[in-house]
């Protein structure tokens, strides 16, 4: 097996109810990457137009017309920079309003959305269930999209791993006051289990717009942490990852991990 290498970034930002102005700030974040040869951006969940009911009042508020002119202007500045783009956003059809990552890319190929699976409280109120499990083929690297709530359950990213997917992107809107802050260790700890257990990368992005409850940070497949934005300030991310033959320890876990498998445990 050959290594592949892919350049990836996250970019964080508040997202508001304002869809011009969360396109302005995307578009800082495109060219920040583009200007360090990201190949792959991730954004934060629902970041084109603001997570109901804590950004935007409600689903019903967003302006459509605006989003896919929006949408328009992203996928233009994709083929401008030759950058594949995971775009978090709220997306609509005669089944459903989901809460969805959008890959936008330069060959202007229509992948299918990623629409959250794991709704609660809020999620529950405004989403329609998703039903796909998000793999995503880029430059010969298998890439996995997962939706804050779902880093809680291992089992979503048991499905990534037995399809041998290579990086997961992960989406947030987890955020809240200061004095929750223990919480934002219970989330780093959950993305670097994910990693590890996993033996994947694992990119996220989180929105700024309050408190950060889980970090913007990329971990390697051994749940090391090599790269974390600043709490609470807009800021891109960005690494080249190598995706290279396991070594002993990762060998170890896999090999182990299909033992479990095949004894449906």
């Amino acid at each position: 097996m050959n290594s592949k290498k892919i350049k990836i970034g996250a970019f964080q930002f508040s997202t508001c109810n304002d869809i011009e102005k969360n396109l302005e700030a995307i578009k800082r974040g495109i060219v920040l990457a583009a200007e360090k040869n990201v190949r792959l951006l991730l954004t934060q969940e629902c970041a084109l137009c603001g997570y109901p009911p804590v950004e935007i009042p409600s689903v019903d508020s967003i302006n459509r017309v605006a989003q896919y002119e929006a949408i328009k202007e992203i996928s233009e500045l994709s083929k401008k920079y030759n950058m594949f783009i995971a775009l978090g956003m709220i997306s609509f059809d005669d089944k459903g309003t989901y809460n969805s990552v959008q890959l936008i890319n330069p060959e202007k190929i229509n992948y299918k959305p990623y629409h959250k699976r794991a709704l609660w409280g809020w999620d529950s109120d405004n989403f329609t269930q998703g039903n796909d499990i998000g793999i995503y083929n880029i430059d010969g690297i298998m890439i996995g999209i997962r939706i804050c709530y779902e880093v809680r359950f291992p089992e979503y990213f048991r499905e990534l791993f037995r399809k041998q997917v290579d990086l997961c992107l992960i989406s947030f809107t987890d955020i809240g006051k200061p004095e929750q802050k223990e919480k934002l260790k219970i989330i780093k700890s959950h993305l670097v289990s994910r990693a590890a257990e996993n033996v994947m990368h694992v990119l996220s992005a989180n929105s700024i717009s309050q408190y950060q409850l889980a970090p913007t940070c990329l971990v390697d497949p051994d749940g090391i942490i090599l790269e974390i934005a600043p709490l609470n300030k807009e800021a891109l991310i960005s690494r080249e990852i190598e995706i290279l033959p396991p070594h002993f320890g990762r060998e170890g876990r896999i090999t182990h991990s299909k033992i479990l498998q095949k004894m449906n445990v």
